[in-house]
């Protein structure tokens, strides 16, 4: 009979089963303190307490009879015991027979349905604000400075800690604050909401025609500060939310966390919602598809793909920024005498970096996901088909190549 159930009936016969039988013992034993009981007290309390120990017993009866029938219909219980464990430890520990190309339930070659590769486009499609969250060394500046080459309009910076050669390519008078000058970020601002405010009298009188020519775009960096040390930041996003699409005025705030209080929005999280398009770099767009989205599935395609991949709104982004703003290294001319130019390699997120180094150091060693683990707590929040897709990831791109399949799917640097 056992042979013949799917393993989650055997299961559940076996469940059955065992409160069968403690329920039994369990009664039994209630009953044999009752007659105890029943002998220590007054005669005429005796007859409540004999009927209730004969009830417990009939009720002990008919689980044991129920035990048996159990018993016969699954046979030996042992046996069928081991024949459920089998059948779990199979479903949860059975490799798969391509795990080179799929690691465990993740395929590495999975792409999301709704993947955009131009978050730039589909920015301009929404004709949204930009809302753009990520942690320290997630590419927030990055994609910001990629954001304002390609937006179009007048682009304005708001920048406390801009270097001398960040924002380069625009007009110096129009990157406001350096070296921690607030004030001036805070006048500059005060002077966008006088601006606004002659937009609305100039589109009303003229229609659109009377304010083309006037678009800009506004990154305002790490907002939140900016809240802290600008009387008119909290005004300034409020105002332009709201009414700078309208009239081509739109912005982009940066902060290293999406609540509405970060973006000086407190009590107005539709605002924040419905006026900005949200991109999630890093861990925050790993949490999003994960806690929010409930795709596992994912969460690992974006921790596979470091920097360049992250969410914009609900919708996957795949975008290589890493040779952004880079010029290409020139070699020396060929024997054809054509100038061969070389690109720079694709940056690596921290994981990959660790495997790389690892592999340079031991050559033609083979790394396995196991070997890794123990060799750094880096990768101890991951399980080893976490870390074979890093190793697929790494492959695919030409970086060292990959030995094996399932569990013994291994990695090693290959010139």
């Amino acid at each position: 009979m056992a042979e013949n159930l799917h393993p989650s009936q055997l299961y559940q016969h076996l469940q059955m089963y065992n409160c069968a039988k403690w329920s039994f013992w369990g009664s039994l034993v209630v009953s044999c303190g009752l007659l105890f009981l029943g002998a220590s007290q007054k005669s005429h309390s005796k007859p409540w307490i004999l009927a209730s120990s004969v009830g417990v017993l009939e009720v002990g009866r008919r689980h044991r009879q129920t035990a048996k029938l159990l018993q016969e219909s699954l046979g030996d219980i042992d046996r069928a015991s081991r024949v459920n464990f089998q059948a779990w430890a199979r479903a949860n520990t059975q490799p798969t027979a391509r795990l080179a190309l799929t690691v465990g339930s993740i395929d590495v070659n999975w792409k999301p349905d709704n993947l955009i590769t131009d978050p730039v486009e589909y920015i301009q499609k929404k004709q949204k604000h930009v809302a753009l969250v990520g942690g320290t060394g997630d590419g927030k500046s990055t994609f910001t400075q990629y954001l304002s080459s390609k937006i179009g309009g007048r682009v304005v910076v708001y920048d406390s800690d801009a270097k001398p050669d960040d924002w380069s390519w625009l007009d110096q008078k129009d990157v406001i604050g350096r070296k921690g000058n607030f004030k001036a970020i805070d006048t500059a601002m005060g002077n966008d909401l006088k601006t606004l405010e002659e937009l609305v009298e100039l589109r009303g009188e003229g229609g659109d025609n009377a304010i083309a020519g006037r678009e800009r775009f506004m990154i305002a960096e790490e907002f939140p500060i900016l809240v802290d040390e600008c009387d008119n930041a909290a005004t300034w996003i409020k105002r332009h939310a709201k009414r700078g699409r309208r009239y081509q005025q739109f912005i982009c705030a940066l902060a290293q966390n999406d609540t509405a209080e970060n973006y000086g929005l407190q009590g107005d999280k539709d605002t924040l919602y419905s006026c900005f398009c949200l991109v999630r770099l890093g861990q925050f767009g790993r949490d999003y598809a994960r806690s929010k989205l409930k795709d596992p599935q994912l969460e690992q395609w974006l921790k596979a793909g470091g920097k360049k991949r992250f969410m914009v709104d609900d919708c996957p982004c795949e975008l290589d920024l890493s040779n952004w703003g880079t010029t290409a290294i020139a070699t020396p001319e060929t024997s054809s005498g054509e100038d061969k130019v070389q690109s720079q390699p694709t940056a690596m997120n921290e994981f990959e970096q660790f495997i790389l180094d690892w592999g340079q150091q031991h050559p033609g060693e083979v790394l396995k996901a196991a070997a890794l683990s123990r060799a750094t707590r880096l990768f101890d929040n991951m399980q080893p088909d976490e870390i074979r897709i890093f190793f697929v990831s790494m492959a695919d791109r030409g970086l060292g190549e990959v030995e094996g399949s399932g569990a013994k799917l291994g990695w090693r640097w290959s010139r």
